[in-house]
């Protein structure tokens, strides 16, 4: 019998609880090093890649073979990186894990991830709304369901973890990555992301936290710049939505972002990592590299003069499995180990933690199969009711922003439209609906040989299906178009009754678009020739007396300063999915009542930034500068085609101590004739405090779904916490003294404030405090 069948026969008797134990006395040091890395199996180094650097740091260059012959910590994205069939995948992972079982000593599998921020990022799986649109529904338990659908889909296929959601807290608009984002407010994202976290835990996949952490405050919006980011914004802004997802949703993995703040780089940061992740928060899951970011330390940061002193900064601060594939963790850390740069106490830290998260996942138990379940029966990742889905949350995203024609009446729904034009560079094209991080959009542009693997219908297409002769002029892409071309939309859009001109992004990569990861903007103008192309088009409408309404599909919000007055309607929709067509007419037409509300403000003008509605007073208006950066749309924005009216606005009581709890409510009432939801608000003003506070700060909200005419009673439980920020010490304080507690429908409209006084002393607050504000919805009758 081989040594290697003697290690598996012994393993198998191993009681569950003292496997982990077993392995890391029995594996010599290659077999630990290898547990901590990944193996990027269907990554090309010809460097027609998905991420930049790839064909430069390709990584283990050796054989299959040599790579798993100690095993092998993780394989990455098998259905993520070339257009695969979903059964040949299938067959190529179970092959895989079954070599390597077969070779290592111990026979442990590999953990498999793929990325998911968007749908499972494989061919023919289906293409959900981006992160921006999850926002724009404020409805958690709709995001909570995709991600659980998405989970099922991963764990047919062998998959066990996923890389997403992305709490990043945007900070600029300017930023490529804004699209993968949830939104400008930190407890929206943190609500939305719990709620994706708990869906995609619930199918047992396990869901990994990024980007950990500052990484959408990177100066001027570029891509991995550095962050000039105090320890107080960090904490008040950056953090919570993660301290959220980990102790309300039960988040198994976190990944560390790319940039430096303040000059520290996140994969070396062990204040960050251990100190505050593990030590403080009491996280005990692995922390995983973003991709070729231990590199980085020495490729970009220069903090390493070699990928050995990278590997040993990164182990010590907490990284615990290199991705996308062995560079540092390798033959650079084992001669590190060896000469004793880094004790191989620490390897063992961080293994007991990845063998821990294999043998939760079942990776070490005896009956493990290496046959994914897809492997027993047909495969669809794009089921009629994961569309269905998918059509549900793009239309309940769709935020309509204006709807006013020159008589003061509503453009929209268009019960008549009569004569249709459907112009703009956006008008026909399928990847309008996609973000960057959508299989067809981050994988298969690298692939145009290879059809989408999903039908995605244009905004012309769903057109055409509802109303046949429907008329279309495309206006280039969304970085040029020619003369011919405008002149031809505007002809056109003077020939017809309703003329729909869509604009907005392409989403791609490094360069490969407008909108996506390393395709950060100058400023908020619409990209390329669209402001002149649309100024034209609305003037050709102004003088032909055309209704016009213009919808922009972006990955970011854009200025529309320059033509709200100018147009009929206005509706944004944020990458909103295979089904973003259809969702998007039936909102046009009125089959469904728009609903959605931004979760990011629209800038007025493309300068004034960065900057969001959570900034403190000197930040907005005032009187010492001439600049204005108000938002034309403010944070939490967008209309009905029914109306609602908040009343009976009532305060518990007027005061409370600094561990008590207010209950705040109001009426919400359907004044319209229509069905329709609202989004009740609950913002938070300090007005007086130790630190400069934002003038405002969402703590709570609620989606209430109403009839015509129905009514029902919104109560918000607010726990003194709530309150907490950061103070002059650098601790989280609950503070005695006044606070408005403010109602409404939005950052900047009309609302109910409540005063209340805390009493009591000045409190300290941590990782255990209350973080959320509990709402109760009473429907009346």
């Amino acid at each position: 019998m081989s040594s290697g069948a003697a290690e598996k026969q012994t393993l198998a008797r191993v009681p569950a609880e003292d496997v982990v134990d077993y392995l890391i006395a029995e594996m010599t040091l290659e077999e630990k090093l290898a547990q901590l890395a990944g193996v990027w199996v269907n990554a090309s180094t010809d460097g027609d890649s998905v991420a930049p650097l790839q064909s430069q740091m390709a990584g283990d260059l050796r054989s299959w073979e040599e790579v798993i012959a100690n095993g092998l910590g993780q394989i990455t994205r098998m259905y993520g990186t070339v257009p695969l069939e979903p059964l040949d995948g299938a067959r190529r992972l179970a092959s895989a894990q079954e070599q390597i079982m077969t070779a290592s000593r111990f026979g442990i599998p590999a953990q498999v991830h793929e990325e998911c921020l968007a749908g499972l990022a494989a061919w023919k799986a289906t293409a959900f709304p981006v992160p921006l649109a999850w926002g724009a529904t404020f409805n958690p338990d709709l995001v909570k369901e995709m991600a659980r659908r998405i989970g099922t889909s991963m764990k047919a296929l062998g998959v066990h973890q996923g890389l997403a959601p992305v709490l990043d807290v945007v900070r600029d608009l300017r930023w490529g990555r804004v699209e993968e984002t949830i939104g400008e407010d930190p407890y929206l994202v943190g609500t939305v992301a719990t709620a994706y976290v708990q869906g995609l835990e619930s199918t047992g996949i396990v869901s990994t936290l990024k980007h950990f952490v500052g990484y959408s405050a990177s100066r001027a919006g570029r891509n991995h710049a550095p962050v000039s980011m105090g320890p107080r914004e960090l904490a008040d802004v950056m953090l919570p939505p993660f301290e959220m997802a980990i102790r309300h949703g039960g988040a198994r993995s976190v990944m560390h972002a790319y940039t430096d703040v303040d000059g520290v780089p996140a994969a070396a940061n062990r204040a960050l990592l251990t100190g505050l992740l593990r030590e403080e928060w009491g996280f005990s899951g692995p922390v995983v590299a973003d991709y070729f970011g231990i590199a980085f330390l020495d490729v970009t940061h220069g903090v390493a003069a070699d990928p050995g002193e990278a590997a040993v900064l990164a182990l010590t601060a907490g990284v615990d499995v290199e991705l996308p594939t062995v560079n540092c963790y390798g033959e650079p850390l084992l001669r590190k180990v060896r000469e004793g740069s880094i004790a191989e106490s620490v390897v063992d830290e961080a293994l007991r933690r990845v063998l821990r998260q294999k043998a939760e996942l079942g990776l070490l138990s005896p009956g493990f199969s290496a046959a994914p379940a897809a492997l027993s029966g047909p495969v669809d990742l794009d089921p009629p009711q994961d569309r269905a889905l998918a059509r549900e949350l793009a239309a309940q995203s769709l935020v309509l922003l204006s709807n006013r024609n020159h008589n003061g009446t509503p453009a929209l729904p268009l019960s008549a439209p009569g004569s249709v034009g459907v112009v703009g560079p956006l008008a026909d094209d399928p990847f309008a609906m996609l973000g960057c991080y959508s299989f067809d959009a981050h994988v298969g542009a690298s692939h145009p040989d290879v059809p989408m693997g999903i039908s995605i219908p244009s905004v012309a297409g769903v057109a055409r299906e509802r109303f046949g002769s429907t008329r279309v002029a495309v206006t280039g892409n969304c970085e040029a178009a020619s003369n011919e071309q405008i002149a031809e939309a505007c002809a056109l859009a003077a020939s017809v009754e309703t003329c729909v001109v869509v604009v907005g992004d392409n989403a791609g990569l490094f360069g490969r678009g407008t909108s996506g990861e390393g395709n950060d903007a100058a400023d908020l103008r619409l990209p390329g020739d669209q402001h002149s192309m649309l100024d034209s088009i609305l003037s050709a409408c102004a003088e032909s007396g055309t209704r016009s309404v213009v919808v922009v599909l972006s990955g970011r919000p854009y200025a529309l300063g320059a033509f709200v007055d100018r147009t009929d309607a206005i509706v944004q929709g944020f990458f909103p999915g295979e089904e973003g067509g259809e969702a998007l007419w039936d909102v046009l037409t009125g089959v469904v009542n728009p609903s959605g509300k931004l979760p990011i403000s629209i800038p007025r003008s493309p300068g004034g930034q960065p900057g969001t509605y959570l900034h403190s007073k000197l930040a907005g208006r005032t009187e010492v500068s001439a600049l204005d950066p108000s938002p034309l749309y403010g944070f939490g924005h967008g209309l009905s085609y029914t109306s609602f009216e908040l009343s009976a606005h009532r305060c518990s009581a007027p005061t409370m101590p600094t561990t008590g709890t207010v209950t705040v409510s109001c009426t919400v009432t359907n004044t319209g004739p229509r069905s329709g939801a609202e989004v009740v608000q609950l913002y938070l003003e300090d007005p007086v405090a130790e630190v400069v506070r934002p003038v405002c700060e969402l703590i709570g909200y609620a989606r209430v779904e109403l009839a015509a005419g129905a009514s029902a009673t919104v109560d918000f439980v607010v726990h003194a916490d709530r309150t907490s920020f950061t103070g002059v010490d650098l601790c989280r304080v609950v503070t005695p003294g006044l606070v408005r507690l403010r109602v409404g429908t939005s950052s900047n409209g009309n609302s109910a404030t409540h005063e209340v006084i805390l009493h009591g002393p000045r409190r300290v607050v941590g990782f255990d405090r209350e973080m959320l504000t509990p709402v109760k919805i009473r429907h009346d009758g």
